[in-house]
């Protein structure tokens, strides 16, 4: 490698590849998530490497890891990020901030729960600003933010969420989704109160997808009540996993963000005895971009949005 150039500079499309390349953990990943080949992200963090004259990655068996001096680069990466973000809301806080166009990426219960109230209220507030929607779950959906193709991210913590304490965002923690107990009409423990989730270890079970939110915590929790649940049926859509109970064929996790849903539904809705399973759920934006006033105003009708949803829920 050639020595550090006292004027170097870094190509900011190459650190978001080395970014990548940290969360992924492997180049085919990082190539899969960036809609690029392996062999193309293997040239541009070659070239960052040429550019600042110090090795990013070293073999790792079949792989790669990170050198020491590629996490040294990633510290700065995260300050960097954030002022751009910074500069970026101080540009849009110049104006007046109501034009222009947002997307906003949400996982489905989330948009079918939260994202309409909001919609609506920044409508009324900003009527010349354009909000699109697109259905995402990490840890796609954090890597659509850091590219820009999403500029506000809902979503709930599970365990490919980045971290509470991860710098590269700032969060507002939303509201906290109970999740209750789907059972066909006819279930033994359809008249019950609450239900014992251990006493469903025999059941058939109606999951959403390994990588979706709600699957991930659907078999966290039924781990924690003792069990593996014997999952019969895979679905993400929500009015297909309700269809599924109805007919009988198992028994499931619900987000009270859909009960709506289910309220026609000849099937019986009740709460996990003792402690509810819940999950937390937060929108986040890049770190920096916090002054930025369209960008304040989403989060600000998200939050309003998630407490009509409690109120109601509690009403």
């Amino acid at each position: 490698m050639e020595p550090l150039s006292p004027a170097f500079t870094i190509d900011l499309r190459r650190l978001t590849v080395l970014r990548e390349l940290q969360r992924r953990g492997s180049l085919a990943r990082t190539a899969e998530a960036l809609h690029l080949t392996p062999s193309a992200v293997s040239q541009q963090l070659a070239a960052l490497a040429r550019d600042l004259g110090v090795p990013l990655t070293e073999r790792d068996g079949r792989g790669v890891r990170l050198t020491g001096q590629a996490r040294v680069l990633l510290t700065h990466a995260d300050v960097i990020a954030a002022q751009l973000e910074r500069a970026r809301a101080d540009l849009a806080a110049y104006g007046d901030g109501g034009r222009g166009s947002v997307t906003v990426g949400c996982f489905s219960s989330g948009i079918l729960g939260l994202l309409p109230t909001a919609l609506r209220a920044l409508g009324r507030r900003l009527p010349r600003l354009r909000v699109d929607v697109v259905q995402a779950e990490p840890p796609d959906l954090f890597t659509a933010l850091d590219g820009g193709q999403v500029d506000v991210a809902v979503a709930v913590d599970f365990a490919a969420t980045p971290p509470h304490t991860d710098p590269r965002y700032s969060r507002t923690d939303l509201l906290t989704d109970v999740l209750d107990v789907a059972l066909p009409s006819g279930h033994p423990l359809a008249d019950r109160a609450q239900v014992p989730l251990r006493e469903l270890a025999m059941d058939p079970w109606i999951v959403g997808s390994g990588s979706s939110c709600c699957g991930a915590v659907t078999r966290s929790v039924c781990a924690a009540a003792g069990f593996t649940p014997e999952i019969r049926h895979a679905v993400d859509d929500w009015a297909a996993l309700a269809a599924l109970v109805e007919a009988g064929q198992g028994v499931a996790l619900v987000p009270r963000l859909v009960r709506s849903l289910y309220a026609h539904r000849d099937l019986a809705l009740r709460p996990a005895e003792g402690e509810p399973p819940s999950r937390n759920v937060f929108a986040a934006v890049r770190a920096g971009a916090e002054g930025d006033p369209v960008l304040a105003a989403v989060r600000e009708e998200l939050a309003r949005s998630a407490a009509d949803v409690v109120a109601a829920l509690r009403g």
